[in-house]
């Protein structure tokens, strides 16, 4: 069994919540898993993995709705104006 540590419970608005020592090395706004066991809590560290949109709550509502190829996602390199002198003025 790894370091033992003793922490407070507190009230955080409708919530409760558990204040842990700074010598855990936690990162604030992590997200965490508590999973209760036979009475114990048990505290794990959700993995980090890239969010993706969900839409198959909406798929059905948009017929024409089509996922991007591979070749569709490609961008033609353009000089971009950024002094403005392209446009048409008068």
């Amino acid at each position: 069994m790894g370091r033992e540590y003793k922490v407070k419970s507190f009230k955080s608005g409708n919530s409760v919540a558990l204040r842990m020592p700074a010598a855990l090395g936690l990162e604030p706004g992590r997200e965490w898993r508590v999973v209760e066991e036979e009475g114990k809590l048990v505290i794990e560290q959700v993995s980090e993995q890239p969010r993706k949109i969900d839409l198959t709550g909406i798929w059905g509502s948009i017929p024409d709705l089509k996922l991007l190829s591979p070749e569709d996602r490609l961008m033609e390199p353009r000089d971009l104006d950024w002094e403005g002198k392209l446009l048409k003025r008068g």
